[in-house]
């Protein structure tokens, strides 16, 4: 069965200079060297598959001659093709360059367009290079190659060198966009621009892809048949991904990379789309860099609208993380786990920013509260306290124990922070309610009771131990507080670093039992211990073996484990 159907890529492979696509400036060179008369000897055209080079050399050899008034059905004589891929030994260039020396019927000048030059044996390559530096007056050599590294150095200095370069999306989709109107093909530009960055620059392949989907969607060009025949995942997946990362779900994100894997679609895939996601999110930061998305004015504006909500070093270090799975994926025996993996870490990525952790530690999954819940207990929590101030009613122990939880796993500085900035509107809103003056110079501090002090200061230090503070948890907890005479908080301190561990959560633990306590006005400071005397206390140091004398003393089992282990005391 015949038919009249040519592909795309031969139907509309440019004839003239105007048809051809993406390659302006070198188009420019080559017809103003024709126009001056300024013709070299050899023209190496060099770029990778699909982007002009052999079409270029063709319509360049036809434009040379056409130039003295020669008509284009009689340059056949004058134009002659090599394939260096299948004519690449010694016996075919001594063929060429026997052929070089008969002067053209008509004309100036016999064009030689030698195609995949790069495959020529070492051995032709030195038979031909001869000719090449000095040919007869009216033959020209136009090389075309897409490995420019190949070819030997001798050779590149004998050409004008040409780099072709890859042809942009924008440019691609254009391209196809008129021709499917030639084709009275209906299409969606989403649907092209898929199709441009599957193509990778190559015009060509664009081309043979167009033909690809145009059959299978039977002339409806739209986006989703395009994804669904190009095995191309959606933007939508990674617009959820990443909603997932910010929002620093873990959960969510293991199920929507499942749900990725059961629609068939492979791990490295997903991979390398979400770091070209996340690239486009950082480039999508400045106005200046927008420019460089390749992609629909529709899902620009969901860029633009998402890399608001992400700070620009947490993109940047999720894309050093995507990175490290990217070249791990080929070697890795469990790869689903790799890509989970870093999901989890990319998910992270804000706790550790918080924490001022060097490495990627992962959020406690079990104890993750949901956004949404953490600002309704904070809300409560702040309503409660306004409240104390007004009535004087103490917080009870479940609403306590909630804000525990709530703060858990979550940063406990940026947390106190949070609370100390959000409940000074109500503090100050229900002191002026209940008529307390906010006294600057002469503060009238609140009755305390020692108990409750106690209890407060027990919850706060258990909280700092959960947080993962374990040095602030063992300073604040080996010892309690204590309530002098001017109703002040007092901290016993033992050492200058007993001092410092309390310096670091002043502040904080201010914040802390001003709410538990729901007070107003609260002083809180550290005193060293002294003896009844009110001197402090002599400190002797011991050495090594005067320590183990001394826990030998308290236990005498020591000595039976040091003998039976053989241990010293280094």
């Amino acid at each position: 069965m015949s038919s009249d159907f040519v592909v795309s890529a031969r139907k509309y492979r440019p004839d003239s200079w105007e048809k051809v696509v993406g390659q302006d400036s070198i188009i420019s060179t080559l017809k103003n060297s024709i126009a001056s008369h300024k013709l070299g000897q050899a023209y190496l055209f060099c770029g990778p598959r699909g982007v002009g080079k052999t079409t270029c050399a063709r319509i360049f050899a036809h434009k040379i001659n056409e130039a003295d008034g020669i008509k284009p059905e009689d340059l056949s004589f004058n134009i002659f093709e090599l394939d260096a891929a299948s004519n690449n030994s010694v016996d075919d260039i001594r063929e060429l360059t026997a052929q070089v020396r008969i002067p053209p019927q008509i004309g100036n000048y016999n064009v030689y367009v030698i195609d995949e030059v790069h495959m020529l044996s070492a051995s032709a390559f030195n038979a031909f290079l001869k000719t090449l530096e000095e040919p007869p007056a009216h033959a020209v050599f136009i090389l075309a190659t897409t490995e420019k590294h190949k070819i030997l150095p001798t050779i590149l200095s004998r050409c004008q060198i040409f780099d072709f370069h890859r042809i942009s999306v924008p440019a691609i989709v254009k391209h196809l966009a008129q021709i499917a109107k030639n084709e009275k093909i209906k299409f969606e530009e989403e649907g092209l621009h898929i199709i441009g960055q599957k193509a990778d620059g190559a015009l060509r392949d664009a081309l043979s892809i167009f033909d690809q989907m145009v059959s299978f969607s039977d002339g409806n060009l739209s986006y989703k048949s395009v994804i669904e025949n190009l095995n191309v995942l959606d933007y939508d997946y990674y617009f959820r991904a990443s909603e997932y990362i910010i929002k620093e779900d873990i959960s969510s994100s293991l199920v929507i990379f499942n749900e990725i894997l059961k629609n068939g679609f492979d791990g490295h895939i997903f991979i390398n789309g979400l770091a070209e996601h996340f690239r486009n999110l950082l480039v999508s930061k400045d106005e200046v860099t927008v420019s460089l998305l390749e992609v629909t004015d529709s899902i620009k504006k969901k860029y633009a609208e998402q890399c608001l909500e992400i700070d620009q070093n947490l993109l940047i270090q999720g894309l050093g993380v995507i990175n490290n799975c990217d070249v791990s994926y080929r070697t890795s025996k469990n790869q689903r786990l790799l890509v989970e993996l870093t999901l989890m870490q990319l998910c992270s990525l804000k706790y550790n920013e918080s924490e001022k952790k060097n490495s990627i530690s992962l959020i406690p999954i079990g104890i993750q509260i949901p956004e949404p819940l953490k600002k309704k207990s904070l809300s409560q929590r702040e309503e409660k306290t306004a409240m104390a101030l007004t009535a004087s009613a103490p917080l009870s122990n479940e609403e306590n124990n909630n804000y525990v939880h709530a703060t858990h796993g979550i940063s406990l500085n940026g947390e106190i922070k949070k609370l100390e900035d959000e409940h000074q509107v109500k503090i100050t809103e229900a002191s002026r309610i209940a008529g307390v003056n906010d006294r600057k110079d002469d503060v009238i501090l609140d009755k305390l009771e020692l108990n409750e002090v106690n209890a407060g200061w027990k919850e706060f230090t258990s909280l700092l131990g959960k947080s993962g503070k374990k040095n602030l948890f063992a300073v604040l907890s080996h010892t309690e507080p204590k309530i002098n005479e001017k109703n002040e908080i007092i901290f016993p301190i033992r050492s200058e670093t007993d001092e410092s561990y309390f310096n670091d959560v002043r502040q904080d633990l201010t914040v802390f039992l001003k709410g538990k306590l729901a007070v107003t006005h609260l002083s809180l400071r550290s005193e060293g211990i002294t003896d009844s005397s009110g001197a402090a206390p002599d400190r002797k140091f011991l050495s090594e073996v005067e320590v183990l004398k001394k826990m030998t003393e308290q236990n005498p089992q020591l000595v039976k484990l040091k003998e039976m282990f053989d241990l010293d005391l280094k």
